[in-house]
């Protein structure tokens, strides 16, 4: 991510995404492996389409206090997705201008689920009686940065998690996770030659031993054929939970977008093609299958 500017928002954007590409080596890996082959010559050449959280749906946190931030930013709020399955919202918000990724932000609907995994949500996160984001400077990206690191509740322990992981595996997640960035998105189609194609910059991922979530297959495509994206499997550390119990669990991980020019600009030369000739927003179906990189079907397959 490349900003030209030192404003908050450069601030707390490059912070979270230096922290998380220290916790996922395939960031690294993938760059690397692009500068080697003089597909890029730094990680600010590779445009991120966009970057997602997980939240929980429950009084003073969700969606609607975690929005707060990036609309004070100049984000734009824009269109619904509803996930029944999985019983989650998100929403996509539009940059203040075209350096900056989008952001996808969701929702654990914790009301829609058994009444005894909504007991061990709200066992940790009652306590938080007022919304955090209220208390921020938003204008010190800094303190945004460290308040996405802080941990807003107490760690849980391990019987709690593997009860959620039972039910829904992205509340298990959230649980003890929490903020933290659930994965950046590299956009292929903005890339050189040989690797602007998801078929083939899946082929490049793979050859270097990376793993692909394969729910709805390698290639989740829209119902319009002009938005494809693909995503790499989380990887798993070993952690602590707060009764000392130790166990493995996912992640984040990287997500590749492409997407296509639309019909109407059909007829513009590659050198005329700019980012708002091409399609916009997400699907449902094809987030659907990407929430599935941290899931346990995906990590022990």
């Amino acid at each position: 991510m490349n900003f030209n500017n030192n404003s908050p928002l450069d601030i707390f954007l490059t912070e979270l995404f230096n922290r998380y590409r220290e916790a996922v080596p395939e960031v690294d890996q993938i760059t690397a492996a692009l500068l080697k082959n003089d597909v890029v010559s730094s990680q600010d050449d590779i445009v991120n389409d966009h970057i997602a959280f997980r939240t929980m749906g429950v009084p003073n946190l969700g969606i609607q206090s975690f929005e707060k931030i990036f609309l004070f930013h100049g984000y734009q709020k824009r269109d619904h997705y509803y996930f029944e399955e999985k019983k989650l919202d998100a929403y996509w918000y539009a940059p203040p201008s075209p350096e900056y990724p989008r952001i996808f932000l969701s929702e654990l609907k914790v009301d829609q689920l058994s009444q005894g995994t909504q007991e061990i949500i709200k066992k940790y996160t009652a306590g938080i009686t007022s919304d955090p984001v209220d208390a921020l400077d938003l204008n010190n990206g800094e303190a945004i940065a460290a308040f996405l690191h802080h941990p807003l509740w107490r760690l849980p322990d391990l019987k709690d998690y593997i009860a959620l992981l039972e039910e829904s595996e992205y509340a298990a997640w959230v649980i003890y996770n929490r903020y933290y960035l659930n994965h950046y998105t590299i956009s292929v189609h903005a890339l050189g030659k040989g690797y602007q194609s998801l078929p083939d910059f899946n082929q490049f991922v793979e050859s270097l031993g990376i793993k692909l979530n394969d729910a709805g297959g390698k290639i989740k495509t829209s119902a319009d054929g002009l938005l494809s994206q693909s995503s790499t499997v989380a990887g798993t550390h070993e952690v602590v939970f707060a009764d000392g119990e130790k166990t493995q669990i996912a992640g984040s991980y990287v997500e590749f977008a492409e997407r296509s020019v639309l019909p109407a600009f059909s007829h513009l030369k590659p050198e005329e093609i700019l980012p708002v000739h091409r399609r916009e927003g997400f699907e449902t179906s094809n987030a659907d299958k990407i929430f599935e990189s941290t899931y346990t079907g995906q990590i022990k397959s």
